[in-house]
């Protein structure tokens, strides 16, 4: 198929505006790449096999990593009001306040001291 051809290929079985083009099971074996690139371009298809759709290809959604900052801020001023002081109260009920010595040395576990001291 030439340059674009999927395109052509498109619009000779999209049934109407805006329906999703099918494409067979034989098709999709034989033209996976051109299928598969429609697919990464953001069309979607109905995979059918003997005539019968069992399957769509769609293309995954892209989610956004940045926020506009005047949505962000369209967004804060429907938020509730937090109250700091059951914030604080939350976060130390559930929180670990002392911090823990990656380099401390932690007991050995009851077992292994007891043979530890056999040993000697």
């Amino acid at each position: 198929m030439v340059h674009g051809g999927i395109w052509r290929y498109i619009a000779g079985i999209v049934g109407g505006i805006g329906s999703q083009p099918e494409v067979t099971q034989r098709d999709l074996r034989n033209r996976s790449k051109e299928i598969m690139d429609a697919v990464q371009g953001g069309q979607a298809f109905t995979v059918t096999r003997d005539g019968h759709q069992i399957g769509e290809l769609i293309p995954l959604r892209r989610r956004r990593r940045f926020v506009p900052r005047s949505e962000f801020m369209a967004m804060s001023r429907s938020a509730p009001d937090i109250c700091l002081g059951t914030f604080r109260a939350d976060q130390n009920a559930t929180a670990d306040q002392e911090p823990d010595d990656p380099y401390g040395r932690r007991p050995l576990p009851r077992a292994t001291r007891h043979e530890h001291n056999d040993l000697a």
